[in-house]
């Protein structure tokens, strides 16, 4: 019971903050949910999918290429594959409703650290199902990471998969991330999109609500606390994890990672198309429908000014996010920052100006 009462307590601290802040809100939530609905649909989610999509199918032909006559031409060709798919992924990450959800496609494709002797057994034992839980962390890209580039210099790689059983394991892991992408690009492509765009009520289940709750979610619990709240050591009294960063093995792209996650988050907020500088109706233009103002400048300048300087942190981090906890964390901590400011304007302005109910629990704070 305490535990409710301090909950409900905490919710109107927040709801009492913000609402001082966010003077002149117009409360008839004056933006149009259908159009928005119908942008992000058409515009940026189905094509982001169908580009991930894309990406995967040439990272599983890359894969088999080199799995079926391995050497080290084939090896930096199927590395640039990887990456260009894990950059793609960053597009499709905040997607995590539908199908998507059902097939735990962020699971699957993004648990880090990787873990290296389950994946080893896995290939020992020959016996594994990737669709299981405990599996979500010996395959994706982190397991691709350490197949690829975690196994010594290329020589040693190419080698490597003279074993058949470790030939097998890495196609397979791939498989699973191509058949995944496939399900959830052709649901969208199918009545998935119908579905999607009609539910444009205000209910918690309505797709403006689950879909801005999960990019919000994502933003802060996958972006600012995956990528680098958690290596940075926010969340462990100090001490820091160089191991729990995207692309540990690889480990001069994680910079660039975020900086991808970063962008994806940023275009969504603006309704910027996947495939050209064109806006549609947005949350941005939502935030400007309601008249949502704070300390008497537009809140949709506010977040986009933060996310520029989200930016300016990040671009004064190493791109080896792992070496740059060692070598100087203050960094991390200020991009962490930067981060967290956004998430406030975010989580708390922008959702209550846009009368919209958080869905999930956040153990962190904000």
């Amino acid at each position: 019971m305490k535990k409710v009462f301090a909950i409900v307590i905490l919710a109107v601290v927040a709801f009492a903050c913000s609402s001082n802040d966010n003077e002149g809100v117009n409360n008839s939530q004056n933006y149009d949910r259908t159009a928005i609905l119908t942008n992000w649909a058409d515009n940026i989610i189905v094509p982001a999918y169908q580009n991930y999509n894309d990406k995967v199918s040439e990272l599983y032909t890359k894969t088999t290429d080199f799995t079926q006559n391995p050497d080290e031409t084939k090896l930096n060709e199927l590395r640039t594959a990887w990456l260009s798919a894990y950059e793609a992924y960053q597009y499709v990450a905040m997607y995590d409703f539908g199908k998507a959800s059902i097939l735990y496609l962020k699971q699957s494709a993004n648990t880090y650290p990787t873990d290296v002797a389950g994946i080893e057994n896995n290939i020992t034992t020959g016996s594994y199902n990737l669709d299981t839980q405990i599996q979500f962390s010996r395959q994706g890209f982190p397991g691709i990471d350490y197949l690829i580039n975690g196994l010594g210099d290329d020589a040693q790689t190419v080698a490597y998969y003279s074993n058949t059983a470790a030939a097998d394991y890495l196609t397979a892991i791939t498989a699973q991330l191509k058949s995944i992408a496939e399900q959830v690009t052709n649901d969208w492509n199918g009545a998935y999109r119908n579905t999607f765009v009609n539910n444009n009520g205000t209910s918690v289940t309505s797709s403006v609500n689950v879909t801005t709750n999960s990019f919000v979610r994502n933003f802060e619990k996958d972006v600012r606390s995956g990528k680098v709240g958690i290596p940075a050591g926010i969340f462990s009294n100090g001490v820091t994890y160089a191991d729990k960063v995207e692309a540990y093995y690889k480990n001069n792209v994680s910079r660039t990672l975020l900086n991808a996650g970063i962008k994806a988050q940023q275009d969504f907020f603006n309704g910027k198309s996947f495939n050209s500088s064109a806006t549609g109706p947005s949350l941005k233009s939502a935030l400007d429908g309601v008249n949502a103002v704070r300390n008497g400048e537009n809140l949709s300048a506010i977040i986009n000014n933060q996310f520029a300087a989200i930016y300016t942190a990040n671009n004064q981090l190493s791109e080896s996010l792992s070496q740059q906890v060692t070598t100087d964390n203050n960094k991390m901590l200020n991009a962490y920052d930067a981060m967290q400011q956004n998430v406030i304007y975010i989580k708390l302005d922008m959702m209550q100006a846009l009368n919209i109910t958080i869905d999930y629990v956040d153990g962190d704070g904000d």
